[in-house]
């Protein structure tokens, strides 16, 4: 659900451990986790026994195992960006950005192409699900026929796709049954703040989605905040931030908590874990009780440590997951993909 394991609370030990790549080396290298090369990684999602994600300066998309480390393309050719469908390395895409799956196929915001694409995980087959290869804008519609605008987020609850539509502001949803695309929060046009229902809410460059099956939750970039959204009604309500800072919370102070251009998000279910990107830090989110606080890394304080907690160092951070025992998290400024258990 919601391209991460759920129903069980994570037990993290909040130890950091750099899981595949080098620190500062950037690269398209497969391989063993050690001698793996990435170059900025964005959007992260796991079926639980592989990762996979989205390689976006090499313009590909990737797989780890998660027992053995092994890293592998399986999607697109590094350095040649493109909006090809066809089969594993003769797909292009042009800055592939956010990843989820359903376990039978990968889902992935092509940002710069404004599609979404569909990758067949047995095969490697890739097909244009929605939008209209490299044409900006805003419609809603069937499959090809919609547009998007630099689309970042993507979740999916197994009938639908939920993209933040990043540069429209905006929330869309896709059946998946009949690739009709339309917007359940949020304007086109119109970024700001509201709370509010559907079309009335108010975004400033959303960018992670994730859903427990019922709920949106979704982390709004620009105005520094976690935002919820109700699938069934399209009401958006706010959980927590408000300003850009690092600060954390209790339960009753929740909208005191501070985040600063927020970028990933996942959840266990009963927790949403935050990837809090210009304070270099991974955040926990309390749903039902709405307390904040740091799980790691340090505002102000960017590098590459391994370290617990607090200890340790990142460098724009930016898609996170969970495998039901750790967190995964891709290090873009570090070109790594780095492990919380």
């Amino acid at each position: 659900m919601g391209g991460a394991r759920q129903g069980m609370s994570l037990n993290l030990k909040t130890v950091v451990s750099t899981f595949a790549g080098r620190v500062a080396t950037a690269g398209s290298t497969d391989g063993s986790a050690t001698r793996a090369r990435f170059d900025s990684p964005k959007g992260i999602t796991t079926d639980g026994v592989n990762l996979y994600l989205a390689d976006m300066n090499n313009h590909t998309i990737r797989k780890i195992d998660i027992a053995s480390g092994m890293v592998t393309t399986i999607a697109g050719m590094a350095g040649k960006k493109g909006n090809s469908d066809g089969k594993g390395i003769a797909a292009r895409f042009n800055r592939p950005y956010g990843i989820t799956t359903d376990g039978t196929s990968l889902y992935v915001t092509d940002s710069n192409n404004h599609c979404i694409r569909q990758i067949d995980i047995e095969s490697g087959e890739v097909t244009t699900l929605a939008g209209g290869v490299g044409e900006v804008g805003y419609a809603d519609g069937a499959g090809r026929q919609a547009r998007f605008f630099i689309p970042e987020g993507i979740t999916t609850d197994g009938a639908s796709l939920y993209v933040s539509d990043t540069h429209n502001h905006s929330i869309r949803k896709i059946d998946l049954e009949s690739e009709t695309v339309t917007t359940i929060a949020g304007l086109s046009g119109a970024p700001g703040f509201a709370d509010d229902v559907g079309t009335n809410a108010r975004f400033a460059y959303p960018k992670g989605i994730t859903t427990d099956g019922r709920n949106l939750y979704v982390v709004d970039f620009g105005n520094h905040r976690v935002r919820k959204v109700v699938i069934a009604s399209g009401l958006v309500t706010t959980l927590a931030g408000g300003t850009a800072n690092q600060e954390d919370s209790s339960a009753e102070q929740a909208e005191s908590a501070c985040f600063n251009y927020p970028t990933g998000i996942t959840t266990d279910g009963r927790n949403l874990y935050v990837v809090d990107t210009f304070n270099r830090s991974v955040r926990k989110l309390s749903i039902t009780g709405g307390a904040v606080f740091t799980v790691a890394g340090k505002a102000d304080l960017e590098g590459a440590t391994d370290a617990i907690g607090s200890e340790a160092r990142f460098k724009d951070p930016v898609g996170i997951t969970g495998d039901g025992s750790h967190l995964f998290v891709t290090d873009s400024g570090n070109h790594t993909v780095r492990k919380v258990r």
